[in-house]
């Protein structure tokens, strides 16, 4: 669970990352950037900030944010509705991320597992995402991934997003974040 005053503090410092990448927000955009901890109250460990500029039927945009060496866990997206799970793109467009995606493990990971949850990070096909590359993922694939030493900004372009349905490898995550006074 994160405070009011935690969310102020990685908004602030998220703000400092889109200004580096040249992103140019709305006010609106900046007042409502997600701040995600995945309910296990390690932010800067385990955590993600997130603007989402459109979530329609059909697509969706967003721009990630990634502290020096803050994981995004180990997730899927499944069918839901009919329809096969989210396909999504992954562009950095500063600093770096190391994305982990099922595949022949890499023999030396970048990547630095949260500590006392390395049962839940599972896949270990690495791909080093640097500012202009880009990887995309097919319905239904489990990935995680993770800011390099300067963190990241990541652009994602996807099918419709529903994060509500996504699933995680740890059974202690709560996508959806919970602000106390």
């Amino acid at each position: 669970m994160l405070t009011k005053e935690q969310v102020k503090v990685a908004r602030s410092k998220a703000l400092d990352y889109f200004n580096r990448a040249g992103i140019i927000l709305t006010e609106a955009e900046k007042n409502n950037i997600e701040v995600a901890d995945f309910g296990l109250g390690e932010l800067e460990i385990t955590g993600l900030e997130i603007v989402t500029y459109v979530n329609t039927s059909r697509c969706c945009a967003k721009e990630l944010i990634l502290f020096p060496y803050q994981t995004c866990p180990e997730h899927r997206h499944p069918p839901v509705e009919g329809g096969p799970g989210k396909e999504e793109t992954f562009r950095c467009r500063w600093g770096k991320v190391y994305l982990y995606v099922e595949g022949e493990p890499a023999a030396n990971p970048k990547a630095k597992v949260p500590r006392g949850r390395e049962k839940s990070y599972t896949v270990w096909k690495e791909i080093e995402l640097n500012p202009g590359e880009q990887y995309t993922l097919n319905p239904d694939t489990k990935h995680w991934f993770q800011g390099a030493s300067k963190g990241a900004v990541v652009s994602e372009f996807s099918t419709r997003s529903r994060d509500e349905a996504d699933i995680f490898t740890d059974d202690d995550i709560n996508r959806i974040p919970e602000i106390k006074e």
